[in-house]
């Protein structure tokens, strides 16, 4: 199962709320924030290490940071660097990704994460990700990672559940940020957590989520995929690319789809 697991590392952002430490040239992902020696992307392939080969690890970033890729993950096998002509939000990011997987194997079960999370007990976070692989291995379903939030934070994204009892849960919806009212009251209830943005799907369920629900999106990625892992690769995807629709893969699938579940995590967590 190890062979079938794939990390997908959403790499392009800029980092402007760290402004100034994250800039524009070197931003928040490629920077040692805690001053550990390793910056946050070096920490996320760290943390995701045992879960799979180094050859199932995917970067998608901005072309102008592949060069900090390259030198940052110099054990990344250059062709699972996947980069991004433009700017289009995570669904387009994450479609590219999860197409270019699947040629290379049908039976891949997918994790999409951020470069630049942090995360205290790393035993636990792995402990998570393998239950919700299990889970999305096993079936038609979608697991979005939750943390149990320990204050009224109006700078994250929700998840809400129903009162049910076991792991993973059902999703009853997903919120907006909120303003800081809404949050205390999110808070008190206690069927609330933080949405980590951190995804778990094996690959025929997210190809036929991204099919049912943008299928423009999904036809564009059918073209591109003609060229995956040929010479005409980055051409090819530097004329689709861009004209995707600029979409979150919330918006894409998670707020449409009735098969999504979480699974809380106490990991310490923060974005």
């Amino acid at each position: 199962m190890r062979n079938n697991n794939h990390i997908v590392i959403m790499a392009g952002g800029v980092g402007s709320r760290f402004w100034p430490m994250s800039t524009p040239e070197y931003p928040k992902q490629f920077v040692d924030v805690l001053g550990k020696g390793m910056s946050m992307i070096q920490m996320t392939v760290e943390r995701f290490a045992p879960l799979c080969p180094i050859e199932n690890m995917w970067v998608v970033t901005s072309a102008a940071y592949e060069a900090l890729v390259r030198e940052q993950l110099p054990q990344l096998p250059v062709e699972n660097i996947l980069l991004e002509p433009a700017m289009r939000n995570t669904a387009p990011c994450i479609a590219y990704a999860c197409w270019k997987i699947r040629q290379k194997n049908p039976s891949a079960n997918v994790v999409v994460t951020p470069a630049d999370a942090l995360v205290v007990d790393v035993d636990d976070f792995r402990k998570v990700i393998g239950r919700a692989l299990e889970f999305t291995a096993a079936g038609h379903r979608i697991v979005t990672v939750g943390i149990r939030p320990t204050r009224p934070e109006t700078g994250y994204g929700y998840i809400e559940i129903a009162g049910q009892a076991g792991s993973p849960l059902k999703v009853d919806s997903f919120k907006e940020k909120p303003a800081l009212e809404v949050a205390r009251q999110y808070l008190a209830a206690g069927n609330y957590l933080w949405n980590a943005g951190i995804f778990v799907w094996n690959i025929d369920t997210i190809v036929e989520s991204l099919r049912a629900f943008v299928p423009e999106l999904a036809a564009k990625m059918d073209i591109m995929s003609e060229s995956f892992f040929t010479p005409s690769e980055r051409e090819v995807v530097g004329d689709i690319f861009p004209t995707c629709e600029k979409i979150s893969i919330d918006y894409a699938v998670m707020e449409k789809a009735d098969y999504i579940y979480t699974i809380p995590g106490d990991f310490g967590w923060s974005d």
